[in-house]
């Protein structure tokens, strides 16, 4: 079913910037854990909904921000094709608005690239009521600053994404997932060096004994490459990969606060009290831990790195990492420019914006 609801939205921010008041956008709320907690009257963006055009031969697609994100791929199913970025639902409500709003990909990232490098264009309604429009169908249709990946990530502090126009790309061939028997170490260092052999490695994982790492394609490209890499053929492949995705794999399954590593993939592990689970080739790594947030910070400073509270958290501490001075001033002038009032989403990332 397709809905357009743009109006009542636009109409509603009018509304919150003439009177100074504030709005947290609500889709599916698949992610309401993340970030921090708004406190603000809901904008309800779930009606605005349905694929507006989809043309499978061009490999575009253009969806309304409200619809589901199982519709969507559902639909892309049908015609053999997939959203590479393979991004996380986390509950059956999850919308593509919401997921796009996040930045959230799923385990080909490292080797397909994040969602924000799928988004041709978007269409968006700002802090100010405006409806904004960036980009096309199209990755050469981009002139100046690429303003719509800039809402990738954004969790909607700049403004409620409306319409979002995505690349997509074909379902491999084949796709078989090897494991092997191994240290952290070798572990890292097997992962980089399939990847420098240009083998159609699609997605990795490291869970403290066992490396798993997921080959895709053709037949002919999937078979070459299981024979330089060697390891055992799992059966239940898909589905270990659907755990990792969502987050029902055995390691997330804790009452510790849950961190979100990320830092350059060729370093060694880090010395934090805690279990880890490395996917991307290591440059993500899932941290279940009772250190505290100063701790895990100052190491992952140390490396050029981030750390965000992802999960579970009691702990009186930033959901994401601080912001050097340079980049927090970048950010705020962003957030002045698209939500001058601080209306949308006010400080679901940092306190002050």
């Amino acid at each position: 079913m397709s809905k357009d609801n743009s109006q009542e939205i636009q109409t509603q921010i009018l509304d919150a910037y003439k009177n100074k008041s504030t709005l947290k956008i609500c889709g599916g709320n698949s992610k309401q854990f993340y970030g921090r907690k708004v406190d603000a009257s809901s904008l309800d963006v779930s009606e605005h909904k349905g694929i507006i055009s989809y043309e499978p031969t061009e490999l575009v697609v253009t969806v309304r921000g409200g619809t589901l994100l199982s519709e969507l791929e559902k639909t892309l199913d049908e015609s053999n094709q997939i959203l590479p970025f393979e991004p996380p639902h986390f509950t059956d409500q999850a919308t593509i608005g919401g997921t796009i709003a996040c930045n959230l990909s799923g385990p080909a990232r490292a080797y397909s690239g994040a969602a924000r490098d799928f988004v041709l264009g978007s269409r968006i309604i700002n802090g100010k009521a405006e409806d904004l429009k960036f980009g096309g169908q199209v990755m050469k249709n981009v002139a100046g600053y690429d303003a719509s990946r800039l809402m990738c990530g954004a969790m909607g502090t700049l403004g409620v994404i409306l319409d979002v126009s995505l690349k997509v790309l074909p379902k491999p061939e084949t796709e078989i997932t090897l494991t092997h028997q191994c240290d952290i170490n070798l572990a890292i260092y097997n992962m980089h060096q399939w990847v420098k052999q240009s083998l159609p490695v699609t997605a990795s994982c490291y869970d403290g004994s066992q490396l798993f790492i997921r080959l895709s394609g053709n037949d002919s490209s999937v078979n070459s490459a299981r024979k330089i890499i060697g390891g055992e053929v799992i059966e239940t492949s898909p589905l270990f990969w659907q755990q990792i995705k969502e987050q029902t794999h055995n390691f997330f399954n804790t009452d510790k606060a849950l961190w979100r590593l990320s830092l350059s993939s060729n370093n060694l592990p880090l010395d934090i009290p805690g279990d880890t689970l490395y996917e991307w080739g290591a440059a993500l790594r899932w941290l279940k831990t009772d250190s505290s947030s100063a701790e895990i910070r100052e190491k992952l400073d140390a490396v050029g790195g981030h750390a965000v509270l992802f999960r579970n958290s009691t702990l009186d501490t930033p959901v994401f990492h601080p912001l050097s001075s340079g980049l927090l001033n970048i950010h705020k002038k962003l957030k002045n420019a698209f939500d001058p009032e601080n209306i949308l989403n006010p400080g679901v990332m940092y306190k002050d914006f």
